[in-house]
């Protein structure tokens, strides 16, 4: 459940000229975090629905197609009188990106929408609600009673902390306690020094682990960290990959660990499927490809 929009990517090429014209290399691709973690875990072998939202307009449709094209079924997507959502992504000669976010039709979440969902939970089934769902006040209540369904019908839940800024604004003690008893939590560095103030990884995990049965700590180029409710812990180096840029990385790691561990796999067995799935993300340029949409 979560965000679906259309991903403007603008790499910049020189250096930026406030008030003037900037060379830069611009293409528009599918994204929103749900989305491409849902397209990421029908590549991995999943049955995936998206529960979202989209604009009755041109970029909506072609979402939904993307998405189905990708083998995501679509039922559960809603249409809106509200454009669909636009996020741009400034990304720096590093690969760094921030994000310029109009979040459109998703902030028309409404509580009603989720009700359907019930009809698909059961053994074997999984709940992922992506963070942004959470950290605004318009879809959060819709958010929440997502993963209260799955409780009440014995779905597995996880949930990605998403983004820092918004994470800081809502504040920690509030995001912990809405997400507390999910299955898997997943966030980086920055999103996990928000929720603990802990810089030190292995510090952010072990005080995480109180709120989810498995806690996953992306780090970049230092790779990841998981930590287990029962006090395990474990630690990956990153997939050594030529960074075009690092829109998406987080989606994909996400996706290829909850399909591989919701399958039987163990945790590094797992984290070394998620690596390398990132490993690919950030190789490429955008979060995935949109054939015959995306413009160069």
């Amino acid at each position: 459940m979560g965000d679906v929009m259309l991903d403007v990517v603008v790499e910049v090429t020189a250096p930026f000229s406030h008030a003037s014209d900037t060379p830069s290399a611009i293409t528009t691709s599918p994204g929103g975090a749900a989305a491409n973690q849902s397209v990421a875990m029908a590549a991995a072998g999943a049955t995936v629905a998206l529960l979202g939202v989209v604009g009755d307009d041109p970029l909506g449709e072609a979402a939904a197609a993307a998405l189905q094209a990708a083998g995501v079924d679509v039922a559960l997507l809603w249409c809106t009188s509200r454009p669909t959502g636009v996020v741009v992504a400034l990304v720096e000669p590093d690969g760094q990106r921030s994000m310029l976010t109009d979040r459109g039709a998703n902030l028309a979440f409404d509580v009603a929408m989720v009700e359907p969902l019930a009809a698909l939970l059961g053994e074997g089934s999984h709940v992922h609600v992506s963070g942004y769902c959470l950290l605004d006040d318009e879809s959060r209540p819709a958010g929440r009673r997502a993963l209260e369904l799955a409780s009440m019908h014995g779905s597995s839940t996880s949930v990605d902390a998403s983004s820092a800024g918004p994470l800081r604004a809502v504040g920690a003690d509030r995001f912990l306690e809405w997400v507390h008893g999910v299955d898997y939590l997943f966030c980086n560095q920055d999103e996990g020094d928000v929720l603990t103030a802990a810089r030190e990884q292995s510090t952010m995990a072990r005080m995480l682990s109180s709120t989810a049965g498995e806690v996953v700590i992306t780090m970049g180029a230092d790779g990841a960290l998981v930590s287990s409710r029962a006090g395990e812990m474990f630690r990956t180096p990153a997939t050594v990959a030529e960074v075009g840029d690092t829109i998406g990385a987080g989606d994909n790691f996400m996706a290829a660990y909850l399909v591989h561990r919701l399958g039987g796999a163990g945790v590094v067995e797992s984290l070394a499927a998620a690596t390398t799935a990132a490993g690919r993300a950030v190789s490429r340029q955008g979060a995935r490809d949109w054939a015959g949409y995306s413009r160069e």
